[in-house]
């Protein structure tokens, strides 16, 4: 490749990075999509959907990709089996992409804006590629834990076919909870490495050279991030795992309170709105 042509090339990385966050996001986005269309259209042809047994919850008739989905939601008719473990772990992957690729897509642009002045100064730093794929990777470690926890809430039977918990009182708590740790130290400080990324960077020693350098500062970045958001991503078992209203609301959610420049402000609003909700949730149940 001519000098000229590689300058066109690191000229565009901007535009090929920004479409390929789009890309990623869209993709991960219909994945999502097509999950919860078809798992709603399986659910309505089910016998519990014109007045069958189990109280609504027989789901006998579903059956998503070869694999039980009723069974997987409401384990008394079956244990998990280890593909099942796979499909919730990779249906938990996927919709970890979709909602926070736009959230840190400011910091892979910055990312690679500098990467491409640092190429052109002759002090290249490593592929912006492996920095976002070390963010990817605490996403793809929280949707384990998440696996984990829609398990034990299956097998306590703690959760609707939609994968929404059908405890009131619980559901109540997850927002008191989710609520109060807007509110905490450990939100703001999260959520201010992820507002300023050039702070980040002055904070964390600037960009790597090396590959696995430039890896573990997307870990870092990452780890920042789900510190900011663990909370919210817990409120999907309130809404529903496959309500994509509430998913896209809570992606929106999170996206307003890293680009907005209001501070504390949205989280604080929002913190207050989850606890009293949650509050008044219990005490209806009660």
């Amino acid at each position: 490749m001519s000098d000229t042509a590689l300058e066109a090339v690191l000229r565009r990385d901007r535009t090929v990075v920004t479409a390929a966050l789009v890309i990623i996001a869209v993709l991960a986005w219909a994945y999502v999509l097509w999950l919860a269309a078809d798992m709603a259209m399986q659910d309505a042809a089910t016998p519990s959907a014109a007045g069958g047994d189990m109280g609504g919850m027989d789901m006998s008739g579903t059956d998503m990709g070869g694999m039980d989905m009723g069974a997987v939601v409401a384990p008394g008719f079956r244990a998990w089996a280890p593909a099942d473990f796979a499909f919730i772990f990779a249906m938990w992957a996927v919709m970890m992409v979709g909602m926070m690729t736009p959230s840190v897509a400011p910091m892979v642009l910055l990312y690679a804006g500098v990467g491409r002045k640092a190429r052109a100064g002759g002090r290249p730093i490593a592929s912006t590629a492996w920095f976002f794929t070390g963010y990817l990777l605490v996403w793809v470690a929280f949707s384990v834990a998440a696996t984990g926890a829609q398990w034990l809430l299956a097998s306590l039977t703690l959760l609707s076919p939609m994968m929404a918990t059908n405890s009131t009182v619980l559901g109540g708590l997850v927002l008191i909870a989710a609520g109060l740790y807007q509110w905490t130290p450990m939100k703001g400080v999260c959520l201010r490495q992820c507002q300023a990324p050039i702070a980040f960077l002055a904070s964390h020693g600037g960009f790597r050279s090396d590959p696995l350098g430039a890896l573990r500062f997307g870990i870092v970045h990452g780890a920042y991030c789900l510190g900011c958001c663990w909370a919210l991503m817990v409120l999907l078992f309130v809404g529903g795992v496959m309500n994509v209203l509430w998913i896209a609301g809570i992606a929106i959610l999170i996206l307003l309170e890293k680009t907005v420049p209001t501070g504390q402000l949205i989280p604080r609003i929002s913190g207050a709105l989850m606890a009293a909700i949650g509050a008044w949730l219990v005490v209806q149940a009660l």
